[in-house]
């Protein structure tokens, strides 16, 4: 006979999943950040579809070998694949073609700015879509951290929006909007499959859909350095497998607000970055946006214990 679980032993293990899943998140932001610098690199010498199939051609691989490995008897419900289909095209082929081609024609700090657009769109559709209801405190914390990043990327004052930088502006929205659909998605098919078995068949579906699309930059093909090469195997293996998976454990673990919030780190991580690996300057206003940014998420984190505490009672 099982014994039952004391509430406040469900609690303490609760709040313990709950840190660990932070963590993890904080992890995924972290290379997600840095990925911009991988991308703009790649991009400057291999064609921006072309190089996403390289990526998710690698990452598709890796996947299914570690799906075969892990969870030899997966497979996937009939009435499931219209939504793991959708799930590839809105988090693979649309996010990456539309990434990929604005940061090729946008700026840096352009692109880590339109990250930040990413909480309102997510929490917006999950309202309308789910009825989801939120918080003062949990919308405080979404603003809040749209302040902080804005901060991170706009304290030098050089967004540039002429005609070029637009376009590649209006590229990025696209992908910060596919990216909402597919974590909404991906909440749809929550308890259905595991992290790897998710992430394995939208990526391989994705990763179909990017191939037409890559023709068209067949005039671009031309060799590329060993560089580029590492560039784009650090995408595929840390960024897209092990991230996504990732990604969708948390996604489970965490509310829908908290996880976008964590999403305004990424444009932190690339001033950083840029600081580091290019050399670029670090404004005092930068920085106080990266702390607003850390206060939003842990807005929405005592939020959560709290809504915890209450149904522990």
């Amino acid at each position: 006979m099982k014994q039952a679980v004391k509430p406040g032993q469900w609690l303490n293990c609760r709040k313990n999943e709950i840190l660990i899943a932070n963590v993890v998140m904080s992890i995924v932001a972290l290379f997600w950040g840095v990925s911009f610098i991988s991308i703009k690199i790649a991009v400057s010498e291999i064609p921006p579809v072309t190089m996403a199939l390289l990526r998710f051609t690698m990452a598709s691989l890796l996947l299914w070998v570690a799906m075969r490995r892990l969870e030899p008897d997966a497979s996937l419900a009939r009435s499931d694949i219209p939504r793991m289909v959708l799930g590839g095209i809105f988090g693979i082929t649309l996010y990456f073609y539309f990434e990929n081609m604005g940061v090729r024609l946008s700026t840096a700090a352009n692109a880590s700015l339109i990250v930040a657009l990413v909480p309102i769109i997510t929490i917006g559709l999950d309202v309308l879509v789910f009825r989801s209801r939120i918080s003062a405190v949990k919308l405080c914390g979404v603003f809040i951290g749209i302040a902080g990043s804005y901060l991170s990327v706009t304290a030098n004052g050089e967004l540039d929006f002429n005609s070029t930088n637009f376009q590649g502006n209006l590229l990025i929205v696209g992908a910060m909007l596919s990216w909402a659909v597919y974590t909404l998605l991906n909440k749809s098919l929550q308890g259905r499959y595991s992290g790897v078995v998710l992430t394995t068949y939208q990526t391989f579906f994705g990763t179909l859909c990017l191939i037409p699309l890559s023709l068209t930059e067949y005039k671009d093909w031309q060799p590329f350095s060993l560089l580029a090469l590492c560039h784009v195997v650090f995408l595929a293996v840390f960024c897209s497998v092990i991230c996504y998976v990732l990604y969708i454990y948390v996604l489970k673990r965490l509310d829908v607000a908290i996880t976008t919030l964590y999403l305004n780190v990424i444009p932190v991580v690339g001033v950083v970055s840029g600081y580091l690996v290019l050399g670029e300057r670090v404004f005092p206003s930068q920085l106080v946006g990266g702390l607003l940014t850390l206060l939003a998420i842990l807005l929405a984190n005592l939020e959560q214990r709290k809504t915890l505490a209450r149904a522990a009672r």
